[in-house]
């Protein structure tokens, strides 16, 4: 099927437009986290109807201040974003007939879209908005890199990859590790509010944050177990074998078992809380190591796809 190249081109100018749009939202959330209020604990009182002691609360207000506000628009602006981002995909897809998720500029936008949301429904359930100049920043630098280090035109998928399960595997594991971001940002975060909160006044609490952490992880952990299951049918269908300790599916593996002592810690006593914080930090940082080392230095069974 020959490309359509007005539909590429219009993916790429929608792609570039939400890069734009990320960029003035952090700018937006900068400015709340720089300029809002510190949220303030609360001291224990006696007699009924005493706050919970140390739980944070923000102050009551007659009104919402400037620096809210502000935050405000940066969160429309990332919803805005996030759609400008997800018509680039179906653009691409449309513009190639195929799944928008096969090279790596193609993953890694849909990786960071799935972050994107993520982060999205996190902030209608938590009061975290401000944290988004921490989440959207390294989110932005992977969308830099996927347009322009590891752009590729529009084109149809090699004849290895001409399968259903280009849709269902890559799909599910690009989706599970963009989802897998956002806590291993928050853990960090979490890291530095536990060990010195009167340096960081202005995050939420460590509760807040370990709480976030984990919960996300229990969403996106059923995922990416799917996604290696998956992709080890997939490998008996084309190769043979259903695992084959490729250099990708090693660090797969890796990954799953540190994710899965993750969730087991944070549910034991003596690890709960920093311990547990730990495992998902690596977690987080084999996500990086196998989404760039892997694959784009080492060489093996999944280098001829770029993914």
């Amino acid at each position: 099927m020959p490309v359509n190249e007005t539909l590429a081109t219009y993916s790429d100018w929608l792609y570039r437009s939400a890069l734009g749009v990320y960029l003035f939202a952090i700018l937006l959330y900068a400015v709340e986290q720089a300029f809002a209020r510190a949220p303030r604990e609360e001291k224990a009182l006696v007699g009924a109807g005493a706050p919970v002691p140390g739980l944070v609360q923000e102050p009551v207000r007659t009104e919402v201040s400037r620096p809210e506000r502000i935050g405000r628009m940066g969160a429309a602006l990332t919803v805005l974003g996030a759609l400008l981002h997800l018509g680039s995909l179906v653009m691409r897809g449309l513009s190639a007939g195929r799944a928008p998720w096969g090279n790596m500029y193609e993953y890694m936008s849909l990786l960071c879209l799935a972050a994107i949301v993520t982060w999205i429904v996190l902030m209608a359930k938590f009061p975290i908005r401000r944290l988004g100049v921490f989440v959207l920043t390294p989110i932005l630098i992977l969308l830099f890199l996927g347009g322009t280090v590891l752009y590729a035109d529009s084109a149809p998928v090699q004849p290895a990859l001409r399968s259903y399960w280009l849709v269902i595997h890559v799909s599910v594991i690009s989706i599970s590790s963009g989802v897998l971001l956002i806590p291993g940002v928050t853990s960090i975060l979490y890291l530095l509010k536990d060990r010195k909160p009167e340096s960081f006044p202005k995050l939420p609490s460590a509760d807040v944050l370990d709480r976030m952490s984990y919960r996300t992880t229990v969403l996106a952990f059923p995922l990416f177990t799917a996604g290696i299951i998956c992709g080890a049918i997939w490998a008996e269908a084309a190769w043979g074998r259903f695992w084959g300790w490729d250099p990708k599916e090693t660090v797969a593996f890796v990954s799953w078992v540190v994710y899965a002592a993750y969730l087991h810690a944070r549910a034991t006593a003596g690890w709960r809380g920093r311990g547990a914080a730990w495992i998902n930090v690596g977690g987080f940082a084999l996500n990086v190591f196998n989404l760039f080392f892997i694959n784009l230095v080492t060489s093996g069974l999944h280098s001829y796809a770029g993914l």
